[in-house]
């Protein structure tokens, strides 16, 4: 009986072991791939078999690699295949999801998911500094002499990336910018 209480009083004072979510990865009934802490049944989708080790595989055709981008190029390259893919979820997995709350969270996929289904015109990066496009600074120009004034010596700094889109069946444009950040030795979008 000792014993029993002793082993008691030891099991109370260990702390319980942190709990792990596992990740699933899901087919949905359109096809697409879907990553889920849930069971697969319960959002409607089939259970999807992993790859075999060791593929790194290219996803339809695309530029993708299971990697994360290490550089703003990459990621201009992984957000322009992800969108004309029309993947919300390959889109969301180049984000950066750090100290999100959930309701957040499911807003945000949201956001993401009607960013994938319009169609894509160009992704270009932002700079900062009043730079255009390709990262140049404005040349300015003496009124009266037409001579070129002196520039800006601070070299414009890259800031995000500028996702142009139209609205699906027509040609209103529309418009969304990412902010860039740079985690773990890759580089992120947020908004």
């Amino acid at each position: 009986m000792s014993r029993a209480i002793v082993l008691l009083l030891l099991a109370s004072i260990v702390p319980p072991l942190p709990a792990s979510a596992q990740v699933r990865r899901c087919t949905a009934a359109d096809g697409t791939e879907v990553y889920t802490d849930r069971r697969c049944e319960d959002i409607g989708a089939s259970a999807r078999a992993s790859r075999p080790a060791g593929e790194v595989g290219n996803l339809l055709g695309s530029r993708w690699r299971a990697t994360c981008p290490r550089s703003v190029q990459d990621l201009s390259w992984a957000v322009d295949d992800a969108i004309r893919a029309g993947d919300a979820n390959r889109l969301a997995g180049l984000y950066d999801w750090s100290g999100m709350s959930t309701g957040n969270a499911y807003r945000l996929m949201d956001r993401l998911q009607a960013i994938a289904q319009r169609p894509l015109v160009d992704v270009q990066p932002v700079y900062a500094g009043g730079a255009n496009a390709h990262g140049d600074a404005p040349v300015q120009f003496d009124e009266l002499t037409g001579e070129v004034l002196p520039s800006d010596p601070l070299p414009p700094r890259l800031v995000g990336l500028r996702v142009e889109q139209t609205l699906a069946g027509g040609a209103t444009p529309s418009r969304t910018v990412f902010g860039l950040r740079q985690r773990m030795g890759c580089w992120w979008v947020h908004l």
